[in-house]
């Protein structure tokens, strides 16, 4: 079996809370708590769940922007979660990220050719200055604009040229691996699907990994290979695609689906309505974490943590329904198919 691109072990990020004048630690927020996963060369996975699960602060740990409070993280093999800086340095630029907010993430005082030009510099990729030119014009075509235009700022763009211009600058350092943080969640409609369908060009292409990180479900359904679902910290579902869309295998994963927009005009689906409000992340519930908003949550529910394992080829569930027998689980059989709506 080939060895990951990325792989991700028993992740843990805890944000310390200070009070008080000397700024003692008086709790913790857990963002990411024990997280698994791994990435192949050249696919698509997608971290999706509701705002504030940690989808985000798994990106930035992973490209260390900040230190993790435990686990691993393994770029091909090598881990890179303790590396020194000066080593690290030609790892990073096999992993680059694209923001959510394509004009906050350029500097505005730079022109496009300087904004793709700097980490071919950084990173010693081109032999002299005509060099650097061709591959700043490369990188225009590859992302569909106009080489003429590497002469003027940022604002000059609209929304979608400058999520364009974010992926180019991505491009230039040449990576296996692009971590998408909302990549097209500040887009409109029509542009959306403009970027999207430019990625997974890209991605044929270039054989290039991507970490999708995204709460819209009807774009991942379309570009991804791979679902892992994350609620309040933790990974409560990983499956490919289709079989995530057809069949989920946990409660929550089920009214995530529930809530997607039918696009065939007068399908119907079965609406799950969650109850209550996601806990805090500082104080997450005893035992499964969603139990305080289960439909179907029993006894062990609140007391015992399920372990995510695997309930058929491929797919992984961390819920305790699937100790019970077929006819006491609801999530068993055909009624997670009946949720979505013909592909």
């Amino acid at each position: 079996m080939s060895t990951p691109l990325l792989e991700v072990n028993d992740l843990k990020k805890h944000f310390p809370i200070r009070a008080g004048f000397l700024g003692g630690v008086t709790g913790h927020v857990y963002a990411v708590d024990g997280i698994s996963f791994s990435i192949a060369k050249g696919e698509t996975l997608s971290l999706v769940g509701e705002s504030g699960c940690g989808k985000s602060t798994v990106g930035k740990a992973i490209l260390r922007l900040f230190d993790i409070t435990g686990g691993q993280v393994m770029l091909d093999g090598t881990r890179i979660d303790d590396m020194p800086a000066a080593t690290l340095r030609p790892m990073r630029r096999r992993m680059q990220v694209v923001f959510q907010d394509p004009y906050s993430s350029l500097n505005p005082r730079m022109r496009v050719r300087d904004i793709l030009a700097e980490p071919i510099r950084n990173f010693g990729l081109a032999k002299d200055s005509a060099d650097l030119e061709k591959r700043v014009g490369d990188l225009m075509d590859r992302v569909r604009l106009p080489r003429d235009a590497v002469g003027r700022w940022p604002h000059e763009f609209s929304g979608g040229q400058r999520q364009r211009i974010g992926i180019a600058r991505a491009l230039a350092a040449e990576p296996d691996l692009i971590i998408c943080d909302e990549a097209v969640s500040a887009l409109d409609v029509s542009v959306k699907a403009q970027i999207v369908n430019l990625l997974q060009d890209l991605q044929k292409d270039l054989g290039l990994a991507l970490l999708f990180i995204s709460h819209d479900l009807a774009i991942v359904e379309h570009m991804t290979h791979r679902v892992a679902v994350m609620y309040l910290g933790k990974i409560v579902e990983v499956a490919p695609k289709r079989e995530l869309f057809a069949a989920p295998k946990h409660p929550y994963t089920e009214a995530l689906l529930s809530a997607v927009p039918v696009p065939e005009p007068g399908a119907q689906r079965e609406r799950v309505i969650l109850k209550g409000d996601v806990p805090s992340p500082i104080n997450p519930p005893k035992g499964c974490r969603f139990h305080t908003r289960c439909p179907y949550a029993f006894d062990r529910c609140r007391q015992d943590e399920p372990a995510l394992r695997q309930t058929e080829p491929g797919h992984w569930s961390a819920c305790h329904l699937h100790d019970r027998p077929a006819a006491e689980n609801p999530l068993a059989g055909a009624k997670g198919a009946a949720l979505i709506a013909k592909h």
